[in-house]
């Protein structure tokens, strides 16, 4: 991974989480209430976004220090995460295949090992 793919991911990520959340929020909105799902749809649309976000500010830092390497790790965890997250409570909300909740939590870990990986990148700044 370099600083420059991180920033296009992110931006992939980024515009497919307007496009989501907006399906969702008007062409889906009454099914996922019906079916008891809005809330699990925002979340997975929100946790999308604070990572997307993330991403963004460690292609920066990347970008203006390339010798942090190791950020590489940090953007794959988060990428991981929001495919394992985000993409397993979509896949249950549009196809109430329950089993999938299953997956979140793995999702949930690659998000927070790419924050403790972050911590270990930046350690010598």
């Amino acid at each position: 991974m370099t600083a420059r793919l991180l920033l296009q991911l992110a931006g992939v990520f980024g515009a497919l989480g307007v496009a989501i959340g907006a399906f969702g929020a008007h062409a889906l909105h009454d099914t996922l209430a019906k079916a008891g799902r809005l809330d699990t749809f925002e979340t997975a649309v929100r946790y999308q976004f604070y990572h997307v976000l993330a991403l963004l500010a460690v292609g920066v830092l990347w970008a203006a220090r390339p010798e942090l390497r190791s950020l590489g790790t940090t953007g794959w965890l988060w990428l991981g995460g929001i495919v394992l997250f985000s993409g397993s409570l979509y896949t249950l909300c549009f196809t109430g295949i329950t089993k999938l909740g299953a997956v979140a939590p793995i999702g949930g870990l690659l998000f927070v090992a790419g924050w403790l990986s972050l911590v270990l990148a930046v350690r010598e700044l």
